[in-house]
């Protein structure tokens, strides 16, 4: 009987894995509505908001426009290949991974999904932040950098708290 219920426990999902595919699927599913709006909103008339305009742009590169020369095809597999990787590298360590981090892969990988999804189509990812200094963006890159800005700050909490309980275990075996 134990056996089995081992071999159950096996197929069941920890709660941080729940967490990382659900929100990475969440936040997925309102990127591509919000691309979906874009696209059918904003092609002739932007909307100035001021500091910011939302204004429809095709971008054929990866982050800043690079390797916009690249075959389609190319940048697919290549942000496929990191995605998948992210992918994997959260799934295996969330069971290790602080709340917050896990909080940073899903949005990280909500972002790249989105990003890879709206590409895979017609080689092209659909922008619409506008500032007019600063490269058009959206909303799954915002999440590609809020994401990492979790996971950063996760880690140098953790590095700071390990740090820490270093100092307090030297302090207390000198005394």
């Amino acid at each position: 009987m134990r056996a089995a219920t081992s071999g159950t426990a096996a197929f069941v999902m920890s709660r941080r894995r729940r967490w990382l595919l659900g929100m990475a699927a969440g936040l997925t599913g309102v990127c591509l509505a919000v691309k979906e709006i874009a696209d059918q909103t904003l092609g002739a008339h932007p909307v100035d908001l001021g500091p910011m305009d939302l204004r429809l742009a095709f971008n054929p590169g990866v982050a800043f426009s690079l390797g916009d020369r690249l075959p389609s095809a190319a940048i697919v597999a290549l942000t496929s290949a990191i995605t998948l990787g992210v992918l994997v590298f959260a799934w295996r360590t969330a069971r290790t991974l602080s709340s917050v981090s896990v909080v940073g892969f899903a949005v990280v990988l909500a972002g790249a999904l989105s990003n890879l999804l709206d590409r895979a189509p017609d080689g092209v990812v659909t922008d619409y932040f506008h500032t007019g200094w600063y490269p058009t963006f959206n909303l799954p890159d915002v999440l590609i950098t809020l994401g990492a800005g979790l996971i950063l700050l996760s880690t140098l909490r953790h590095t700071s708290d390990d740090n820490d309980r270093t100092a307090d275990a030297g302090q207390s075996s000198t005394c």
